[in-house]
């Protein structure tokens, strides 16, 4: 089969389509004929050899995806069926991918293949952001820095589906403009100076009860200063080191957590996905495409991932 290989830890030229042996379920596992796959950040700090948890070189990169079920060595699933998967074994850039049935779920019959490649990671960790880590309620008010990628995308989606007060940032009025399509009550630019003003301004002084913070490198310290009593700030992204100052959090009896999605045990699993199936069958939760590359094109795939002012998930098809 055709897959992408990582040789060498590096740049997103060592991204090279290969031709290797087609994996072979085990007990408890799927293979999934992959119709297509998510591209997202963490793949690409993977590859560069930035993150805290590498893979054994070689690998295929990729952990969500989504087609039909090749082989199956589990009674959750038939041949034939539509999955979309958040987790791989063998790595979702490939014409086929191995999974544990664990990690694999049903794609509803509304939901396309590339819309089901956008679910796995950004809006499972959206959902995780949110309501494991934040335990954003109802009726409190949210912030998405970065709501129109494809994890902001998906946390618009869900924190308005959930009955709270969504406001967004973004860097471009397309990207704004979406995001208000996506449910957003209010989106402000975060290149304007003047944004946090606005923003505090937008919730009458009192502050923001959740903030889903992408890039902490850049905004955590302001963050701080924007949030309300026992207001809290749940990490998503950052790319470096920050200075804050903790009095911002102790005056507000406030609290900054971080996340991975690689931490959520198999019943996190359960609950975000049995919650992003109603939202994707009723039609609360919509996943947005941006852009689409071939499997041979990954590197140019994992450039644009990094790049500033996106619109949705990019995806690749094999």
């Amino acid at each position: 089969m055709k897959a992408v290989r990582v040789e060498k830890f590096g740049d997103p030229e060592v991204l090279q389509l290969a031709e290797i042996p087609a994996p072979k379920p085990g007990p408890g596992q799927c293979l999934v004929r992959v119709r297509a796959c998510g591209v997202n950040p963490v793949d690409a700090y993977m590859r560069g050899g930035r993150y805290p948890v590498l893979p054994p070189l070689p690998y295929t990169p990729g952990q969500d995806g989504a087609g039909v079920i090749e082989e199956s060595r589990s009674e959750k699933f038939r041949i034939g069926d539509r999955v979309y998967f958040a987790g791989s074994v063998s790595g979702g850039y490939a014409e086929w991918s191995l999974c544990e049935a664990a990690r694999v779920f049903p794609l509803p019959a509304n939901v396309g293949f590339k819309e089901g490649a956008a679910v796995g990671v950004p809006f499972a960790t959206a959902y995780r952001a949110l309501f494991h880590r934040a335990r954003a309620l109802p009726g409190e008010t949210v912030l998405i820095h970065g709501a129109t990628g494809g994890v902001g995308s998906a946390a618009v989606q869900l924190a308005r589906a959930a009955g709270m007060r969504v406001l967004g940032t973004g860097s471009t009025e397309e990207g704004r403009k979406l995001a208000i399509e996506d449910g957003a009550h209010a989106v402000f630019d975060h290149s304007d100076n003047a944004y946090a003003g606005k923003i505090l301004e937008a919730t009458g002084g009192r502050g923001l009860d959740v903030i889903l913070e992408l890039l902490a490198n850049v905004n955590l310290g302001r963050d701080l200063t924007l949030l309300a009593k026992h207001g809290r700030v749940s990490v998503v992204g950052s790319r470096g080191r920050v200075e804050i100052d903790p009095r911002d959090m102790m005056g507000r009896d406030a609290a900054v957590t971080g996340m991975s999605l690689f931490n959520a045990t198999d019943d996190d699993l359960v609950e975000i996905h049995s919650a992003l199936r109603a939202g994707l069958e009723n039609k609360s939760l919509r996943p947005r495409i941006a852009r689409e590359f071939p499997l041979a094109e990954a590197a140019n795939a994992h450039a644009a991932v990094m790049e500033s002012g996106a619109l949705g998930k990019i995806i690749l098809l094999p």
